[in-house]
């Protein structure tokens, strides 16, 4: 993990998360009307971005809905997914 650095166009990298399965970058990006979470998939340097109800939504959600999302049968693990 590493420690909180400012990047350029109003986006703040807070840290990145790695194992060996995945590697993610978290940051806030503030050029939006609201700030929003910024997820990186270093491997693939595919974004999304997530805004706090979206996040609220997520927690609500329950751990099923991600555990869905890990199967070897999920969209991520396709050919040309």
């Amino acid at each position: 993990m590493t420690h909180t650095r400012p990047t350029h166009g109003g986006t703040t990298v807070l840290c990145v998360l790695t194992s060996e399965f995945a590697d993610i970058e978290l940051a806030v990006d503030r050029r939006g009307n609201g700030d929003r979470l910024a997820l990186r998939d270093l491997r693939s340097e595919r974004v999304d971005y997530f805004d706090p109800l979206e996040l609220e939504a997520l927690v609500w959600a329950g751990r099923q809905l991600l555990i869905d999302q890990l199967g070897p049968s999920a969209d991520r693990w396709r050919e040309g997914g």
